[in-house]
């Protein structure tokens, strides 16, 4: 698909900080795996950035009876979005790569088109097909970590299915954010994103409280955990969301679902900077595939 609009600097700034934000997100989790559980990590994420916010929301203060009676959707997306996807992520990253992670993450598409079909009865076509069978051949490149053999003894690293699973609750709140009630149409996206954090919290906080009855990870509340947060909350939790929302704003979403791609290959580059995790041949085929998967899907 030809890409009509200049890509100026600031578009360009919009559409590459996210996904770089978000590869950070995948590097800090991984060097945080002998730092703080993954639940726990997750709820104290969301629960600082919900403190951030509370003090900008207009729309749940005006109008609270919207609260009560979209409910299921404000649960929903918040379950999803929020408490299973991060916490199945950081989980994930306990025995898979940081780069393994976002290039599972990246068969996003894939995802999409299952829970479209199944959850939401959308129509299936033959490039959307195409495009998802070349994702899902990235995925099982790096499953297989480049050996073809390994498959067939279906021998799955915990991090890589659990990844999958993140992937498939990532989808589905997708699809319930096109979902959105009429009546939260003139909400502000601070509006919907802390009503959000606080349902997903209502879930995350009992977890991360009974997660301290099983886990073996110490948290070490030190000042490597603080930053550590304080990069979480302020980027991929915040700075990445208001970028990304206007950089669709600006240049469209078939534009900016390129960009996504970026994510594994900004993982890659982090992760052998900052925890020696270079990247490997295969890593390099799964990004291409899924990349071109990506491409194929997003042609109308």
């Amino acid at each position: 698909m030809a890409v009509r609009l200049p890509l100026t600097p600031r578009l360009l700034l919009l559409l590459t900080l996210p996904p770089l934000l978000w590869a950070g997100n995948a590097v800090v989790g991984r060097a945080l795996i002998d730092s703080a559980p993954p639940v726990l990590l997750n709820a104290l994420r969301w629960l600082l950035a919900l403190l951030l916010l509370l003090p900008l929301t207009r729309a749940p203060w005006r109008k609270p009876g919207l609260i009560r009676t979209h409910w299921r959707w404000w649960t929903a997306t918040g379950v999803l979005g929020m408490s299973a996807y991060n916490t199945l992520q950081y989980q994930a990253l306990h025995s898979s790569s940081a780069v393994n992670v976002t290039l599972i993450a990246a068969s996003l598409p894939l995802a999409m088109l299952l829970v479209g079909r199944v959850g939401f009865a959308q129509r299936i076509r033959g490039h959307h097909l195409l495009g998802a069978g070349l994702s899902l051949l990235g995925v099982l490149v790096v499953i297989a970590q480049g050996r073809p053999t390994q498959l067939l003894a279906l021998q799955f690293v915990q991090g890589d299915l659990l990844m999958l699973l993140a992937t498939l609750s990532w989808a589905g709140y997708s699809w319930l954010l096109t979902r959105r009630p009429p009546a939260l149409a003139d909400w502000g996206w601070i509006d919907v994103l802390a009503l959000q954090m606080a349902f997903g919290l209502a879930v995350a906080l009992p977890l991360a409280g009974a997660e301290q009855l099983w886990t073996t990870v110490p948290t070490r509340w030190d000042a490597g955990l603080g930053l550590a947060l304080l990069y979480i909350v302020a980027g991929p939790s915040l700075i990445a969301y208001r970028c990304w929302s206007l950089g669709v704003g600006e240049g469209g979403p078939a534009l900016a679902g390129f960009f996504v791609n970026l994510t594994p290959l900004f993982a890659a580059l982090l992760s052998g900077l900052l925890l020696g995790e270079a990247a490997q041949g295969f890593h390099a085929v799964a990004f291409v595939l899924i990349a071109a998967g990506i491409a194929v899907s997003a042609k109308s």
